[in-house]
């Protein structure tokens, strides 16, 4: 735990109300984190369901965006860090009870896979795509035949990256409103409506679009239950609890949670999914940044309004 504090020292700024530093980066890097995992997440559902051939725009073109996401969220996070000459250091062990340990070695998998993929599915996009070397192609033709446990591999791996991106804050017990274990789960959710939003706006087949739709909708409203039931766990629990709750009850952050991540991002989009169901031609890129534009906007907002909530002593 030493090493980490010693690594991420400006981390901890985010949440010391006392030096009322607001930082960005670490609400882009888990909101990109969390996009990749539910893009991957589909991904690999989609071979090992067997669905390769008809779900193209899930297997073979959306991954093409997550090293450039994964890209961006380790450079934020890498800015972020106080001592960046020390970041090697969380890989000289693991901590089992660690979120940041857990966080590096997954990122550790996800992204060369990320890259792999990429390259097994580079012919979609460049056809006339070549290797010019024999060990290139060789490796390709390797992983070609380990396809479905590589799908296996990232399917698990792409939901502990989810998962990780909120418990990275609910690790902060000091925090009422990052101390909850519905983060996890949310934030995962939150990743694959958007990774689900993306595919919907590559896919070019009916039959892909409308599935990609229904998953869509089943998991906004699994995202509408979970913060229900975090502000009714909240409102049963302490009053330092009550009073995190009451932020987005009246408070300051109230308008801008209710309106940007529930309305926008979640009530809209489940509402242009159902019109698509129903046979209407909506198209994908309204519901796609109403549904990027919450994603991002509920890590923001669940940022700042953590470092305003804090325990009495």
């Amino acid at each position: 735990m030493k090493e980490e504090i010693i690594i991420s020292g400006r981390m901890n700024h985010l949440v010391d109300p006392q030096l009322n530093i607001w930082h960005w980066q670490i609400p882009l890097y888990l909101f990109v984190g969390g996009l990749a995992a539910g893009i991957l997440f589909f991904t690999a559902l989609s071979v090992v369901s067997k669905k390769e051939n008809e779900y193209t725009a899930s297997v073979k073109y959306a991954p093409f965006a997550v090293p450039f996401l994964l890209i961006i969220g380790l450079s934020a996070l890498f800015i972020d860090l106080n001592h960046k000459l020390y970041f090697w250091r969380l890989y000289t062990e693991i901590r089992i009870q660690s979120p940041m340990s857990w966080g590096a070695w997954v990122l550790m998998l996800v992204t060369p896979i990320s890259f792999i993929w990429c390259a097994l599915n580079i012919k979609t996009i460049f056809p006339k795509w070549n290797w010019k070397y024999k060990i290139l192609f060789d490796t390709e033709k390797f992983f070609l035949k380990y396809k479905m446990a590589l799908a296996w591999i990232m399917l698990i791996s792409s939901v502990i990256l989810g998962i990780y991106t909120g418990i990275l804050f609910s690790a902060f017990n000091a925090r009422p409103l990052w101390n909850t274990s519905i983060l996890g789960p949310l934030f995962l959710a939150s990743g694959m409506s958007g990774g689900a939003a993306v595919i919907i706006f590559l896919a070019k087949s009916h039959a892909e679009r409308r599935y990609f739709t229904k998953i869509d909708l089943w998991v906004i409203g699994i995202e509408l239950f979970l913060i229900t039931h975090m502000f009714m766990g909240f409102l049963a629990s302490s009053q330092v609890q009550i009073d995190a709750a009451a932020l987005f009850l009246g408070g300051e952050y109230t308008a801008p949670f209710w309106i940007f991540v529930v309305l926008l991002g979640m009530v809209i989009p489940a509402f242009l999914d159902i019109l698509e169901l129903r046979g209407y031609r909506v198209p994908a890129l309204i519901p796609m940044i109403l549904v990027l534009t919450g994603s991002i906007a509920f890590r923001f907002i669940i940022a700042y309004a953590g470092q305003a909530s804090r325990y009495l002593y």
